[in-house]
C-alpha cells in the first residue's frame, strides 16, 4: 500500500475528504518525526512504539575489494510493534 492508497483508506473511513485525510496523514507523519529528531519516544496504544536507536561505529567490509571500512556511529529510527497488532496480523 502506498500513500495515496492510504489515503483512500482513511478517507473512507473516517468520512473526510481526501484532502483532509491527506492533511492529517501529512501532520501526523510530521508530528512523529519531530518527536523522534527531538529525541522523544511515540508511543500509540494498541499499535507500537517509534524510537531511536543509536548505532555504535564498527568496521565492516567492502565485499568488492574485501578492504576493511569504519562505518561510523549514526542513529536509526525503530518501529516495535505492539501486542495488539501482532495478534491481528498473526491471524
Amino acid at each position: 500500500m502506498n500513500k495515496t492508497e492510504l489515503v483512500s483508506k482513511i478517507a473512507e473511513g473516517s468520512g473526510l475528504t481526501k484532502k483532509d485525510s491527506e492533511k492529517a496523514l501529512d501532520a501526523a507523519i510530521k508530528s512523529i518525526t519531530d518527536a523522534l529528531v527531538s529525541g522523544d519516544k511515540v508511543q500509540i496504544v494498541g499499535f507500537g512504539i517509534f524510537d531511536v536507536k543509536a548505532r555504535a561505529a564498527r568496521t565492516g567490509r567492502n565485499p568488492k575489494t574485501k578492504e576493511a571500512i569504519s562505518i561510523p556511529a549514526t542513529k536509526v529510527p525503530q518501529f516495535k510493534a505492539g501486542k495488539a497488532l501482532k495478534d491481528v496480523v498473526a491471524k
